[in-house]
């Protein structure tokens, strides 16, 4: 993420050309049979949908607990068109999710047929499709014609009957569909669900009347009761600890359920819950034999991995890839107990921690859709103004990872009207100052000032508009460009002669009604180094003076920590950082955590780590933020990170921070980079792209490939080929 901006545009052209010949070449070799069909909607639709119906299901024992912002809904009426050349009749068979009309070549076919024969030749195809429950979606499927990406979409009536009976289109453009993975008829969009697999209890206890079950460790997915007999009532108390499930009177999330007699002798909950515990209390008229869980999980390949010397080190990687794979839900969410909601500040960090663990493509853009949602904006993201930000620089970390221009290409829209209504509410002196309405959150810690104008807010601002520059540069829209480049260039000048003290060389947190406050925080300071905002003079004196200063107002969170440690990371403090992962997730550990938590204050004792809201089971234990270590031994120890769109070329630096050894994969579009190194060898491998493997050595290195140069005294720098395996002889610094 510290990466600038500008260096991505030295190698643009050249990977649009590349991209544009294997596009060519895919076309003219080959066929519309080789094609797959799929479902198709209109862009975000499916996304919007499939939030609510998610963001919902959060309850609070029984009560249901909906999001705090805006809802939006699916287009009930949109219509797809696509334009085909085929060489002989091809026999077409329809699916909709929803009534439909269809035009073929203008002409209206009446009824709604399963199939249809289209002519040999040249053909406009149109379905207007009307679906008010779900989302309107189709399938189309013939050996020619295919319902796929290449077809285009429409919110508005742009097809209308004249009076001749003649199909007439209005001028405005319309939009490439969306889909996703829906490659069969009755594999339907308003059906996802998420992957179930069958979990045994490791250990069960009685407990009074009833008993106490665990499962070992912090889960998700659905009761299920075996031999089921009688008619009565089961209580199920939840719990992510033993104290919350014993406490029936107090625990975060129960279900109260109640049988007839009738019922099956295995019986599944219909709604699934996060816990280890759960607390079964049954009336005595009802008997069962034993209590398993259907573990509900989103199938994803772990393609990045890490190993040290370091156990537990080691211990808290797997931890954090376990707790990353149970809050990527059908979207990143927060936590799996409270909220199971998508913010956008922690999705923007499970975007970062997923480009080293899964990279998963599909995960990002329908969390970022998710979030944006419909237009008008009359709202910030979340109503939090840090986290429309943040939505702004993970479009752009995406398009950094990926190379992918079509997202851009089809959202920059909304981007637009979203950073428009951001503009807009800055304040006189072209500062975002919180208006009635507007949360500043920026992190959950006592005595923290988040009124005025607080430089933070600025900074992520100044970020968000060099990410519109790039998109508007993709988007084709020069004048936009232009624009936004020149606000980002102009608000940075005026965060430094606003927020700079000269005199201290720090940057300050906040002014008020044009008064500086002498207060100094951490946030604004860290963030200014991995955005490289500072000359080396400035960071020096913020890492003296902010990040290594118990003075300044401390980080409890592993929300703001990850930023922390990065930004010290990027400023070479490896052996630093991997003192503090040890100390902070090692805590953790050593409180007997199986995933990692919302907040940890190693000064807290017992029962005190559980509470959090004002309520004594209130803390999320497992929540995404806890999962940063992926992305710090990724990207810092191991070194791996793109410098352009892709990672068509990109950058290999291990540090050991300490570790006698380590080695792992980081992954990328087309696959892995794995990279090992201890103190005296490094070895390197890589599926795509040019990388740039640059280390220290006390000697002269040697290679089995490729050649080494001398970049300054001990520092060395190799270039990586793809599919090359390379071992170097070096002695670490």
């Amino acid at each position: 993420m510290n990466t600038s901006l500008s260096l991505f545009h030295s190698l643009r052209n050249n990977f649009k050309i590349v991209v544009g010949i294997c596009a060519l070449l895919f076309l003219t070799e080959g066929t519309y049979a080789q094609q797959k069909a799929t479902w198709i909607w209109y862009p975000g639709d499916f996304e919007v949908w499939l939030s609510n119906k998610m963001q919902v299901r959060r309850t609070e024992r029984e009560a249901v607990f909906p999001p705090l912002w805006q809802y939006y809904s699916p287009y009930a009426l949109v219509t797809f068109q696509t334009e085909v050349d085929i060489p002989e009749p091809d026999e077409v068979k329809i699916y909709s999710e929803g009534s439909f009309q269809l035009l073929l070549d203008g002409v209206q076919v009446y009824g709604q047929p399963k199939s249809i024969k289209i002519p040999a030749g040249k053909h406009k195809i149109s379905f207007k499709v009307y679906n008010q429950e779900v989302l309107p979606a189709i399938y189309i499927d013939g050996k020619y014609v295919k319902s796929d990406a290449s077809w285009n979409v429409t919110n508005e009536d742009k097809l209308w009957i004249d009076e001749t009976g003649k199909a007439q289109q209005s001028g405005t453009p319309w939009v490439p569909v969306g889909s996703w993975n829906f490659d069969s008829p009755e594999n339907k969009p308003s059906g996802f669900k998420l992957t179930t697999t069958p979990w045994n209890a490791k250990k069960t206890e009685k407990i009074g009347a009833g008993e106490l079950v665990d499962f070992g460790k912090e889960t998700f997915g659905y009761i299920k009761i075996h031999g089921l007999k009688g008619k009565g009532k089961v209580a199920l108390y939840y719990g992510e600890s033993r104290e919350e499930a014993l406490d029936s009177a107090r625990c975060e999330t129960l279900d109260r359920l109640s049988f007839d007699g009738n019922q099956s002798e295995t019986y599944t909950h219909d709604g699934s819950k996060a816990f280890r515990y759960v607390q079964v209390q049954a009336d005595p008229t009802v008997k069962y034999d034993s209590i398993s869980m259907l573990y509900e999980y989103l199938p994803l390949d772990y393609r990045g991995a890490f190993k040290s010397s370091d156990k537990q080190l080691n211990q808290i990687w797997d931890v954090s890839a376990y707790t990353m794979h149970l809050t990527s839900r059908e979207f990143f969410i927060d936590g799996i107990k409270r909220d199971r909601w998508v913010w956008s500040g922690d999705a923007y960090q499970s975007y970062l921690m997923n480009y080293y663990l899964f990279f998963d493509s599909a995960s990002v853009e329908r969390t970022l859709l998710a979030l944006r949602g419909k237009e008008p904006v009359t709202a910030h993201v979340n109503i939090i103004m840090d986290y429309s930000l943040y939505w702004f620089v993970g479009v752009y970390d995406y398009y950094l990872h990926t190379g992918d221009t079509k997202f851009i290409k089809t959202f920059y829209p909304r981007m637009k009207s979203l950073m428009e209504f951001c503009l807009e509410r800055r304040n006189k002196n072209g500062f975002l100052e919180p208006l009635e309405g507007d949360w500043v959150f920026i992190d959950w810690a006592n005595g923290l000032p988040k009124t005025g104008e607080v430089s933070f807010e600025q900074m992520l601002l100044a970020r968000s508009l060099e990410a519109m520059a790039v998109s508007a540069e993709i988007a084709g829209e020069k004048d936009d460009q232009k624009e936004y480049q020149k606000l980002a260039a102009d608000l940075k000048t005026k965060l430094f002669d606003v927020f700079w003290d000269k005199k201290e060389n720090v940057m300050k947190h906040q002014r008020i009604d044009g008064k500086m406050q002498d207060i100094v925080t951490r946030y604004a300071n860290m963030f200014g180094i991995f955005f490289n905002y500072f000359n080396e003079e400035q960071k020096q004196s913020i890492k003296k003076k902010v990040l290594l200063n118990d003075k300044i107002l401390q980080i409890t969170t592993p929300y703001m920590r990850f930023y922390e440690l990065e930004a010290l990371c990027a400023m070479g403090e490896q052996d630093y950082v991997l003192k503090e992962m040890k100390d902070y997730w090692g805590g953790m550990l050593k409180e007997g955590a199986t995933t990692f938590w919302e907040e940890y204050n190693p000064n807290k004792k017992g029962t005190e780590h559980l509470a959090m809201y004002g309520r004594p089971y209130g803390k999320s234990l497992c929540h995404a933020w806890g999962s940063s270590p992926i992305y710090l031994l990724g990207k810092y120890y191991l070194g791996v990170k793109p410098t352009t769109p892709g990672y068509a070329e990109y950058e290999i630096k291990p540090n050991l921070g300490g570790l006698e050894w380590m080695e792992g994969k980081v992954p990328t579009p087309k696959g892995e980079v794995n990279v090992y190194c201890s103190k005296a060898v490094i070895k390197i491998k890589a599926a795509e792209g040019e990388g740039k493997l640059i280390f220290e050595s006390q000697s002269k290195p040697k290679t089995n490939s490729g050649t080494i140069t001398e970049l300054s005294k001990n520092k060395y720098q190799l270039t990586v080929k793809p599919n090359v395996g390379y071992q170097i002889s070096y002695k670490a610094l």
